[in-house]
């Protein structure tokens, strides 16, 4: 399959089928498209050929959601090597998964779903990147995650466990930004620590997405990751510190519920554009 120039640079968005003619005209603003792995592994026909005629033009992320990385089971080897044929066919710029669980015992759910910071977990969890990595013959990149409840058998903050686990199995990290303002807000932590503490070196892409609000049993406000909603501002402002701190990374526009029409879209990767140019112009000696 004839591809683009594999490497990440500028804003991408996550490829959805009703803008596929939009970004076969070769926006300028849209460096790069990311794609869900399930989404691809077992079909064919229009939805593949879409991806294989993009492919040409763009480099293409892949985003895992079903590895379970954090399960207390090994990732199931039936995905991993539908995973590493979609791969093969592909040749991804990057591949990325969450750290998170979503199956037990051969069932399957729909959520990404937290768990204990702790040794065990952190030892599993190396094991189970390690198995992947091996069997793809590549480094991935692992996410934080979207929280909103706190464990007390944590013994490790986030931020150290995701530098801690990259350090051990080599893998790259994926900062979602959404993921860090819900968070802090559902636990009421404070962001600026958590980015200050980060493992810059490992990054390998920045996600903006957005959220939904609502309302727990207690009448607190819950934020929920949920990718249907325009980018909030706070997350804006927390993407505009970190560029202008830390210089400019492949950024990806996530949005997988209420897809809006092309025009919304473009405008959050125009701004987003701005961000990272104005980062790297401000990282350019005079």
């Amino acid at each position: 399959m004839k591809q683009a120039e594999q490497s990440l640079r500028g804003v991408g968005v996550g490829f959805k089928s009703r803008h596929f003619s939009e970004l076969m005209d070769l926006p300028s603003e849209v460096s790069w498209l990311e794609v869900h792995a399930e989404n691809y592994m077992a079909v064919h026909g229009e939805t593949r050929a879409q991806l294989e005629a993009l492919a040409v033009h763009y480099p293409i992320s892949v985003h895992g959601v079903g590895l379970s990385l954090a399960g207390e089971q090994a990732p199931d080897c039936r995905h991993i090597e539908a995973l590493k044929q979609l791969i093969e066919w592909l040749q991804p710029a990057q591949v990325s998964e969450h750290l998170a669980w979503s199956s037990h015992q051969g069932v399957f759910f729909n959520d990404l779903l937290p768990i204990s910071y702790d040794e065990l977990n952190f030892e599993r969890i190396c094991g189970h990147i390690d198995t992947v990595q091996q069997a793809l013959g590549r480094p991935i990149l692992l996410e934080n995650p979207a929280t909103y409840l706190t464990i007390d058998s944590s013994v490790w903050r986030e931020v150290d466990f995701l530098s801690a686990v990259a350090a051990k199995t080599g893998c790259g990290l994926l900062l979602d930004l959404n993921n860090v303002y819900v968070s802090a807000q559902n636990q009421q932590w404070d962001t600026g620590s958590y980015l200050r503490n980060f493992n810059y070196d490992a990054v390998g892409e920045i996600h903006l997405a957005g959220f939904y609000r609502d309302t727990d049993a207690l009448g607190h406000e819950l934020l929920i990751d949920n990718h249907g909603a325009p980018i909030d501002e706070e997350v804006w402002r927390l993407f505009e510190h970190l560029c202008h701190d830390i210089g400019a990374f492949p950024t990806l526009i996530e949005r997988d519920n209420n897809i809006p029409p092309w025009s919304d879209m473009l405008l959050e990767v125009q701004r987003a554009n701005h961000v990272l140019v104005s980062a790297m112009n401000a990282k350019v000696p005079a």
